[in-house]
């Protein structure tokens, strides 16, 4: 508890002792004569903690969706943290343990206002920030395995092959990030600051291509974990973890989350150092060095991380027959968006927005796995038609005003049309909200733009292989090379011929010439 805070504490206690020596009075007042006087009820306040609003835990910020390619859009209503489980024990509610943000300057007892300029002490705090952070992540890292993984083990609520599934490869994390805060540790001075960063960065970053594995994971680790929860035991366990004062209200799937958001943020954390270091510093072309090294790495398990979560998507799609089986589904590498939508009649739907091709599918359970069975036939994006309608009314055609009578329930429509030939589909879709309703139209429109902009290209290419000939006719390009080729060879070759004709004549000429000389000599 800080300073600022022991006045209001004793406020509160004076008054918790007040009002606990008025109730205990109240037992000798009922032998006294009964008032018919009404009196107004107290509360009692029992605990400081009533004094005190619930402060609410915020989950953890992602600082960037570069690693999470696709947006998922499933209404997954997060339980409240505080409701009692028809399993749970009734047990008061433990206090939760909070970690503190820690201060450079607060850490360290130096005389920074006479010894560092504003943004040296800036550049410290950053640098400083590194190091907290990475001591942070080792330490949940380790709790992870600790308070989760090693005890669900031991009680064999989940066996060991569905634990290596959920965590991964978390274990070869921890002494990664072990040399680099031992290594920063190393070059702090004995007054707390830190004169040189970017060549420990440099040759420290590298090693972060070893959180492809884990990122590629995660997609089937997230399914698994969801699956397993319908387990009485393994719910009843990580409900138990949540309410107990180490896990400050984080679920195990956060914990588990924490590397990937603590990778994309180290371009965030890299930045800031260099904003504040001069640009005479020796630590400059380093820093820049290290911030091109993390982008990269960055993109790379970005790219590898949205194809493994396709691949796992489409390993999953249940086909009712072999016509619903399409070429864009099997190209696709990468998943644009998905998420849960409801068509007009209020039945729940999986909507999958491939590269090309968007899919409407039903989340089944097949196998004791999660599948998605196809609704509707795979409408092409190219050919899609997108529709915004507006609440309570549609643009073209139909009326879904009436089909519900709560007017909430007619609101965040959109509709996806299709039409080849005799084939024909239309669906209109509910979102959860306009926020997700705006997301899903975003998505769609982007994915035309990809699709269109795409297919010019390719007949800018096709066109550009096709020239007109001397005719009039079009004929390829390779054939025009072709026949440019055997037009130069044929030159060529005349060329060739022409100068060993006239090398022909010359000697001709000359050796006449010689033997009319010798003729002229021997009449002589």
């Amino acid at each position: 508890m800080v300073a600022k805070d022991y006045p209001f504490y004793l406020t509160a206690k004076r008054a918790n002792c007040a009002l606990e020596a008025q109730a205990a009075a109240s037992p000798a007042k009922e032998t006294e004569e009964p008032s018919t006087k009404r009196v107004k009820p107290l509360s009692r306040v029992t605990s400081l903690a009533s004094l005190i609003p619930p402060v609410r835990t915020t989950p953890l910020k992602r600082f960037s969706q570069t690693l999470q390619r696709s947006i998922s859009f499933r209404s997954e209503s997060r339980p409240d943290l505080l409701s009692p489980r028809p399993w749970s024990r009734n047990m008061p509610p433990a206090n939760t343990k909070r970690r503190d943000s820690k201060l450079w300057s607060e850490t360290f007892d130096v005389c920074v206002n006479h010894m560092l300029t504003s943004k040296e002490i800036k550049r410290q705090e950053a640098i400083f920030e590194l190091s907290q952070g990475e001591e942070d992540l080792i330490e949940d890292l380790k709790l992870a395995k600790k308070a989760y993984h090693d005890p669900m083990l031991k009680l064999s609520i989940m066996t060991e092959q569905e634990l290596n599934q959920i965590f991964g490869t978390l274990d070869s994390l921890i002494p990664l990030h072990e040399d680099l805060l031992r290594r920063l540790q190393e070059v702090r001075k004995s007054d707390g600051s830190t004169e040189h960063v970017g060549h420990i960065l440099v040759g420290w970053l590298p090693c972060l291509n070893s959180y492809d594995s884990y990122c590629s994971n995660q997609v089937a680790a997230k399914a698994l974990l969801d699956h397993k929860k319908q387990d009485h035991r393994v719910q009843d366990f990580l409900q138990r973890c949540l309410e107990s004062p180490f896990s400050r209200k984080l679920d195990l799937w956060n914990f588990l989350d924490i590397p990937r958001s603590r990778l994309v943020k180290y371009p965030l954390l890299l930045r800031e150092i260099l904003r504040h270091t001069p640009n005479d510093h020796p630590d400059q072309q380093h820093l820049e060095e290290a911030i091109n090294i993390i982008q990269g790495i960055v993109a790379e398990i970005n790219i590898k991380t949205g194809e493994s979560e396709c691949q796992y998507y489409k390993e999953r799609l249940i086909y009712l027959e072999d016509g619903q089986r399409d070429s864009l589904i099997d190209n696709s590498r990468v998943v644009c968006c998905h998420g849960e939508l409801k068509n007009n009649r209020g039945v729940k739907l999986h909507v999958f927005l491939f590269q090309e091709v968007l899919v409407i599918t039903r989340a089944i359970t097949h196998n004791e796995q999660l599948c998605y069975q196809l609704y509707r036939q795979p409408i092409p994006v190219r050919d899609l038609v997108l529709e915004d309608l507006q609440d309570g009314e549609v643009r073209v055609g139909g009326s879904i005003r009436g089909a519900f009578s709560n007017n909430e329930r007619i609101k965040n429509f959109f509709r996806v049309s299709f039409k080849c030939g005799s084939q024909s589909q239309s669906h209109s879709l509910q979102a959860n909200d306009s926020f997700n309703k705006q997301q899903w139209l975003n998505c769609i429109r982007q994915a035309k733009e990809k699709v269109t902009c795409a297919g010019k290209a390719r007949v800018q290419n096709l066109e550009a292989r096709f020239l007109l000939s001397p005719n009039g006719s079009r004929v390829s390009q390779g054939e025009t090379s072709l026949e440019q080729m055997d037009q130069s060879d044929s030159e060529s070759d005349c060329c060739m011929d022409t100068s060993e004709n006239n090398i022909d004549c010359e000697r001709m000429e000359q050796t006449n010439s010689c033997e009319s000389e010798k003729q002229l000599e021997t009449d002589v």
